[in-house]
């Protein structure tokens, strides 16, 4: 929409604006100028956006936001999500103007180069202040329903003295487009999350061209049937901003408010076009608009009284920070508070998994490692009240809920089990809010075939580094009679590749319980449990104080005779190790059998344990119910060999049918191992 059509519903310019509201045109523009700034000197980045909603951010952060600059970590601030990450300069500006720590000047002179705190995209970890990680269209939004949801369980945890604050999201017609957010407004709706308020760049432009190319959904009525509260301004009005935002604020529901913004407001020959979305402006565009703005300054020059001003609004929460501090240093909750918000997991933690693992390895239960996260949760959830359990409509089949945990509803925010719906990637993205928002430990199950609708939020939770635990089930086509639809193939390959993530395939109930230790006390990134559907024996029966799959891998079972062979394996597949272990040696074969539940965990030792779990010499033989992408770096590598080096498991996609016969099927039995080994020798 063009500024002039804008003009229809409230009349006004540049000029009315400077003129009308001098004081926040100058807050407004400083944003403005420093993100085209930026990107100019790049030579890359998108200054459309910056420059659209600055008028909305300056009057969020001024008047509506609950932060203090000087503490950002504060845990009862607002969150702020930008969700159109590709805006980032918008946010870069708001966090150095405010004087958030960290977020220099030379920070923004240095905008999108490499080593520098502000990435293309808004990167958590990066600097004080960007909540999450943003880019992929529609992530931020669901994390903020994430980060909304975990601040109504707290509070109803904690209290509404010491947890009372808001999510509020800036969010691009890319966002809305995105599958993610059908699912993400879907599940706020149902949860009534009032807190939660998405601010709409309502500027009608992609980089195509006119959204309208390729969309014409009603988004007010799409938000308005999942269970929202919608509201309108014209977002370069400031007291049309804050009449929707007051309204937002009032609402009982979460609240989307359409921001009708431009695009490159005030570029005058590029400004509501696709061309002003993702390139810089160019000098003489630039020059033209400072002449727009009554903004004579030189490039990345603020003047003094607006920075004060800005510096002021970057303060202005800070005798709300302290007498937020006072009431927690009164609170009986301190200690408890402090300890979920930090990330700490009680020592009794550890103590009670180890009884638990003893008991297992006396007691040998043949069942699903499903059943056996089930066994685990039981005890987890019962030490470790910040968990935050749910599944996508799974739940009988994911055994992801535990008695007594309740279920978290608008009627019931102490519960800890989320119905999320058949929304896996909307599930993904809440718990990383969840992980993010800080004081929730949050796991989720679906299929492990349905990763890949979770793929982009489960990517986010490695690049955030964040505790995030993925129960994926119905792991192999030991699944059986659903068939190739549900059997996961290459996805174990595909997880395993993912930079900082960590993916445990246990093989019974006392490795399960390993797994679940090892997720829950690894705060620096995501954790897959893949689990089985089909009963499984026991292989640990023999109790060891220490958790063996904290090494990745391990020697289960030495040969007996000279050993010619290692025969190595994960998850349903290790049993059939240990059969085809006993076929070779009943031929006088020497046979040692690796389990290896984590691969990450087994990389990350030393070499010297590696050599010792496998030594040269002897033929190897993997062995997995999936494909082979991945498993050369330990049957050639690692002091292997292509003459001497097998891998039995799939080739192609898998079959309908009992579980038994299939497995039979695609040749993977302990006889057909013992025979490859053989062949090798």
């Amino acid at each position: 929409m063009k500024f002039d059509e804008l003009r229809e519903r409230n009349p006004v310019t540049i000029a009315e604006l400077r003129e009308r509201h001098a004081d926040h045109w100058q807050k407004a523009a400083a944003l403005r100028v420093l993100a085209m700034d930026a990107v100019q000197q790049a030579n890359s980045g998108h200054p459309g956006m910056p420059m659209g909603m600055a008028d909305v951010a300056t009057i969020l952060f001024e008047e509506y936001l609950k932060f203090d600059a000087a503490a950002p970590d504060w845990p009862d601030r607002d969150r702020f999500v930008l969700s159109a990450g590709h805006g980032s300069m918008l946010l870069y500006g708001l966090l150095h103007l405010c004087g958030y720590p960290e977020m220099t000047l030379d920070e923004i002179r240095n905008f999108r180069q490499l080593g520098a705190r502000t990435a293309g995209h808004p990167e958590y970890g990066h600097a004080p202040g960007i909540e999450t990680t943003t880019g992929p269209l529609g992530q931020g939004l669901g994390a903020a329903v994430g980060m909304a949801m975990a601040e109504a369980n707290m509070q109803a945890r904690f209290g509404k003295k010491l947890v009372d604050h808001r999510t509020w999201v800036i969010a691009g017609d890319g966002c809305l487009m995105e599958g993610i957010s059908h699912e993400s407004i879907g599940l706020a709706g149902r949860q009534r999350l009032g807190k939660l308020i998405v601010l709409w760049d309502d500027n009608g432009i992609s980089i195509d061209g006119r959204v309208s190319l390729s969309d014409a959904t009603d988004q007010m009525k799409r938000f308005e049937a999942a269970g929202w509260s919608v509201h309108r301004c014209n977002g370069h009005d400031p007291d049309e901003i804050r009449a929707a935002l007051d309204e937002a604020v009032r609402s009982p529901r979460p609240s989307l408010v359409a921001c009708r913004t431009v695009i490159g407001f005030g570029a005058p020959n590029k400004q509501d076009t696709a061309g002003v979305h993702g390139a810089p402006l160019g000098a003489e565009e630039i020059d033209l608009v400072r002449d727009a703005y009554g903004w004579p300054h030189a490039p990345f020059v603020v003047p003094d009284e607006v920075r004060e001003a800005w510096a002021a609004i970057g303060s202005r929460g800070r005798a709300l920070r302290e007498e937020w501090e006072s009431r927690l240093a009164a609170s009986p909750k301190r200690k408890e508070f402090e300890r979920v918000t930090r990330g700490e997991v009680p020592t009794k933690l550890a103590r009670a998994l180890a009884a638990f693992r003893k008991e297992q390895a006396e007691a040998q239960p043949k069942v699903a490692t499903r059943k056996a996260s089930e066994m685990v949760l039981e005890v987890v959830n019962a030490t470790l009240p910040e968990t935050i359990g749910g599944s996508a409509d799974l739940t009988g089949s994911n055994n992801t809920l535990t008695k007594g945990l309740g279920i978290f509803s608008p009627d019931d925010r102490k519960g800890r089990y989320v119905h999320y719906g058949i929304r896996e990637h909307g599930m993904a993205a809440a718990m990383n809010g969840m992980a993010l928002h800080g004081g929730i430990i949050p796991y989720g199950g679906t299929f492990l075939v349905f990763s890949d609708y979770a793929r982009g939020a489960m990517r986010i939770s490695s690049l955030i580094g964040k505790r995030v635990i993925y129960v994926l089930t119905h792991d192999s086509i030991g699944l059986g009679e659903d068939g190739p639809t549900h059997q996961p193939i290459e996805h174990l390959a595909m997880l395993r590749a993912t930079p900082n993530m960590r993916v445990f395939r246990p093989a019974d109930v006392v490795e399960t319980a390993e797994a679940w230790e090892l997720a829950l006390t690894h705060a620096d990134g995501p954790s897959v449990l893949a689990l089985t559907r089909q009963n499984l024996p026991a292989v640990r029966t023999v109790h060891n104080r220490r958790n063996l799959s904290a090494m990745g891998a391990y020697v289960l079972a030495e040969a007996d005779h000279r050993r010619a062979v290692i025969l190595l394996a994960t998850g349903s597949e290790v049993h059939i190790a240990l059969e085809a272990r006993a076929i070779l040696e009943r031929k006088g074969i020497g046979a040692r059998v690796v389990s290896m539940p984590c691969w990450e965990l087994f990389a990350a030792q030393d070499e010297s344990y590696r050599r010792r779990v496998l030594p040269s010499g002897a033929v190897r033989v993997g062995i997995e119910a999936a494909s082979r992408f991945g498993w050369d770096r330990w049957l050639t590598g690692e002091r292997g060999s292509d003459r001497k080096a097998d891998f039995v498991g799939m080739e192609g996609f898998g079959a309908s049918g009992p579980a038994a016969r299939l497995y039979e099927h695609f040749g993977i039995t302990a006889e057909a191992v013992a025979a490859r080994a053989e062949a090798l020798l």
